[in-house]
């Protein structure tokens, strides 16, 4: 009996030096992992700043199939949010704020413990540097989780790390995976639209075409107007010198509707018009490829682009409908300036004067859409 009342002591002793020792442990910790991804600096930060993807790269959640995860509505940018529950816990992870395409800034709560998190983007020569960044608090529970498993930065140091060899497998394939095929000539039919005008830098166009495209999707839906296909941006010009580019954000519906002066959103047609269509399967990285290949079709058939407007694309697939961009699909749509069709010249034998041939009935081509 006092041998057990010893080591009753001695356990009680241990556990009291224990809980001294995990509370003189420092609570703040500072983490940071960088790692080289195999990708354009713009592709890794759109996957990276859209929640929806965290799931398919945070090992947090790769490693746990049935982890669950609640988005918010906004799933990119500022003020998007999810939680999540799963094995190794729940949490919360929150965007605080943005920079396109070179940072951004979140706040993290895993298991009641808190921190500041920060991503980080550089380009390297066609790839990026991700340097993923963590500085927080710990709770009494986590410390003492940590003390036994070699410290927070160990624990985290090796999520971050885990995550970032994710991140780069899933983006190598995903942004890398993509074709172009140029369709040829097709006749794009009337379309009836709502469309909202204005002047971009290229880096900006993905960002405001999401902004806009939002917008005037509810704007239908206040209003109870038909949405009648997808999403189509037309540019209007197209300066590669200053990067800049005037373009109408547009929306298809089924009938033309009035819209009363002042609004910022308008409300027009697209008459029926001859195109080269070419199509992208993949990331939009890839638009100038399908552009290049394009230009090269348009030389070698000596065609030649209609002034009316730039080009226009619909996205069929996009980031909306799967999160996958191997598998994204972009139409794309040059028009086409009608070469005016010489008259043919007849003499009447009797006074050698010109006869202009009445016309005849041509029948329309069929269009594909």
């Amino acid at each position: 009996m006092r041998i057990l009342k010893y080591l009753f002591l001695l356990l009680l002793l241990s556990l009291v030096a224990l809980s001294i020792f995990v509370a003189t442990q420092k609570g703040e910790f500072t983490v940071e992992r960088s790692k080289i991804i195999n990708s354009p600096k713009s592709s890794v930060y759109n996957y990276v700043n859209d929640a929806k993807n965290w799931k398919e790269w945070n090992s947090l959640a790769v490693e746990d199939s049935l982890i669950k995860i609640t988005p918010s509505q906004i799933s990119a940018g500022k003020g998007s949010f999810f939680s999540w529950q799963g094995k190794e816990g729940d949490g919360d992870l929150q965007t605080i704020n943005v920079k396109e395409n070179e940072s951004i800034i979140q706040k993290i709560n895993f298991n009641g413990n808190t921190a500041d998190v920060s991503l980080s983007f550089k380009d390297t020569l066609g790839k990026t540097k991700v340097s993923w960044k963590a500085k927080g608090q710990m709770g009494f529970l986590f410390k003492v989780l940590t003390s036994f498993n070699g410290g927070a930065g160990k624990i985290f140091g090796l999520m971050f790390e885990k995550s970032l060899v994710n991140l780069d497998k899933k983006l190598d394939y995903e942004i890398n995976t993509y074709s172009v095929k140029v369709d040829g000539l097709v006749n794009k039919t009337e379309t009836f639209y709502l469309a909202q005008t204005f002047t971009s830098e290229f880096s900006k166009v993905g960002k405001n075409a999401g902004i806009v495209f939002a917008k005037i999707t509810n704007f239908c839906k206040n209003n109870n107007i038909t949405i009648s296909g997808k999403p189509f941006i037309i540019y209007h010009t197209y300066d590669t010198v200053n990067e800049l580019t005037r373009l109408s954000i547009c929306i298809p519906i089924k009938d033309p509707i009035f819209i009363i002066e002042g609004s910022d959103i308008s409300s027009k047609t697209l008459a029926t018009f001859q195109a080269v269509k070419t199509t992208l399967t993949g990331d939009y990285s890839h638009t100038q490829k399908a552009l290049d290949k394009t230009a090269d079709y348009l030389r070698s058939k000596y065609l030649t682009v209609d002034p009316a407007f730039s080009r226009l694309e619909i996205y069929t697939i996009g980031k909306n409908e799967i999160n996958n961009p191997s598998k994204w699909i972009t139409e794309i749509y040059y028009p086409i300036k009608q070469k005016a069709e010489a008259k043919p010249t007849v003499l009447d034998p009797a006074t050698t004067e010109e006869v202009v041939p009445k016309p005849t009935n041509q029948k329309e081509v069929p269009s594909e859409f």
